[in-house]
């Protein structure tokens, strides 16, 4: 009975590892548990009254959450480790009677001391195999807040990056630039700009498909809602008597199908084409696309 219960507890702080690993350190996946943490809760706030509101806070309270998830899993997966060897493979301080001390709350106690590093020593593993876990214990829950710090500084950079897009494609879209305009090399160099940024957007929704539950504040830097403005503006130059700007056109609507294909493969499921696509995005992000450049 006593390794069925280890057994429990290392196969949940194996699970906490593997969804770490997919969820911070591998650019093509997502972890399953904190992928189901982020959707629940950013379903849930489309359902509120103040669905923009609620919105903006799903991302980063879904991240506290997420993190939250981690560390309790791998608390308790280590205290299933502990607890059925308690008392006998551990040595107490002078003045703990073994016998008194012994139960789940106990080795709870002992695994939240090892996670969080603290090393009372009141309570600590006397055989060898157990003498080697507890430290592997202190480096989990080391490596826990590292990667939360982490993952903390790396999704506000591409927060930011797809914000910075959002609002050039509104200064664009509030210029109304002619056909002359577009049909020139300043065309083209704008053009080039955008499909660049495009495609650094596309990596972030890659790299950190969490950002993708992040809230955009206002139209003018919601991307959902500026999306279409880079659709239109590529379809408009696609017809350019410029070689250059057409040339452009078709790289800024190869990144913009780019764009569309992540979105759709990870989070919107519509098989549609890019622009259905970034329709439902904007739907799904509470926008109403606007009319485009």
């Amino acid at each position: 009975m006593n390794w069925l219960v280890t057994l429990a507890g290392a196969s949940l702080v194996l699970l906490v590892l593997r969804d770490v690993f997919h969820t911070l350190w591998h650019p093509t996946r997502h972890g399953g548990l904190s992928r189901l943490v982020m959707t629940t809760l950013w379903r849930l706030a489309s359902f509120l009254p103040l669905r923009r509101r609620a919105s903006g806070l799903a991302g980063p309270l879904a991240m506290v959450v997420v993190v939250a998830v981690w560390a309790l899993a791998a608390v308790l997966g280590w205290t299933l480790i502990y607890w059925p060897y308690m008392p006998q493979a551990f040595t107490y301080a002078p003045g703990l009677h073994p016998a008194d001390h012994a139960g789940f709350e106990d080795a709870l106690y002992v695994s939240l001391v090892h996670i969080s590093t603290l090393g009372l020593g009141d309570i600590a593993p006397a055989d060898g195999w157990l003498r080697i876990l507890a430290p592997m214990e202190a480096i989990v829950g080391f490596a826990l807040l590292s990667a939360t710090v982490a993952w903390t500084l790396g999704i506000y950079p591409a927060l930011a990056r797809r914000r910075a897009l959002a609002l050039r494609l509104s200064h664009l879209d509030r210029t109304h630039p002619t056909t002359e305009q577009i049909d020139a090399d300043a065309g083209a160099a704008i053009l080039d700009g955008l499909a660049g940024a495009v495609s650094v957007v596309s990596v972030d929704f890659q790299q950190y498909a969490e950002s993708y539950y992040f809230h955009d504040g206002d139209d003018r830097t919601s991307l959902a809602r500026q999306i279409t403005c880079a659709v239109n503006l590529a379809d408009r130059a696609a017809g350019a008597r410029h070689p250059d700007v057409r040339l452009s056109a078709a790289v800024l609507r190869a990144a913009l199908d780019d764009l569309a294909a992540i979105l759709d493969e990870r989070f919107l499921h519509t098989h549609g084409s890019a622009r259905e696509v970034f329709e439902a995005f904007s739907h799904d992000h509470g926008r109403h696309t606007g009319a485009g450049t």
